[in-house]
């Protein structure tokens, strides 16, 4: 949360290092709040992906949302929409992966940790060339491979960003995004609430669903 009047609060996941690094996990845990939004912003830089998953939750806070280009419509409609009969590469596994398998032609999942039916990460030069519709998980800007993986991409692809993660700003569409499915929180003390008592995403109220589509 952000000291501003009315308090700004955004959302992103929590991403924890893959090792144990020597060192606290979050350096300057304790005193974060001494930092202007801009400065907690900046972590979004850190290659600790804990501390960059402040700096997204920063990020979004102090994002300006421009409400009349979005739309109340989730991820998983979306996808379904775009996805219906063709080729769809997910990456992440979301909660809607099974409806998408049920309505592709064919549908990967590229997950670091899969799941049955899923395929690894490391696939991903594999598969994103061959997909006509691509999601991208909003963590992608946390762990910093959303270059390499956009990179992979067809220029005719469908490509979306999803996720309590994915910013909602129109500057991604400059960067090959067609559709951002993203999160503005609008009752903060709800929200804070949730999270501080260890909440999923989906179990956290007092937000909205939006996606923003690049015009065509």
């Amino acid at each position: 949360v952000l000291s501003a009047n009315p308090p700004r609060c955004g959302l992103a996941s929590t991403i924890r290092p893959t090792a144990h690094p020597s060192g606290y996990p979050v350096p300057d845990a304790g005193w974060l709040l001494e930092r202007t939004g801009r400065e907690l912003a900046g972590l979004l830089r850190s290659s600790n992906t804990l501390e960059a998953s402040i700096g997204m939750a920063a990020f979004n806070a102090l994002l300006e949302v421009d409400e009349a280009i979005c739309t109340e419509i989730n991820a998983r409609e979306v996808i379904l929409e775009h996805g219906a009969g063709q080729r769809v590469a997910i990456v992440g596994h979301f909660p809607f992966v099974k409806q998408v398998r049920q309505a592709a032609a064919e549908c990967w999942v590229l997950e670091l940790h899969p799941r049955p039916g899923d395929l690894p990460a490391v696939r991903a030069t594999d598969v994103l060339p061959q997909a006509d519709v691509v999601a991208l998980t909003g963590t992608s800007l946390i762990n910093h491979t959303f270059d390499d993986l956009i990179g992979l991409c067809r220029p005719d692809a469908f490509v979306a960003l999803l996720g309590g993660s994915a910013p909602l700003s129109p500057v991604l569409f400059d960067r090959g995004i067609d559709a951002i499915s993203g999160t503005r929180v609008v009752d903060v003390p709800v929200v804070l609430r949730a999270v501080g008592q260890g909440a999923t995403f989906r179990q956290i109220a007092g937000k909205r669903l939006l996606t923003m589509m690049r015009e065509t």
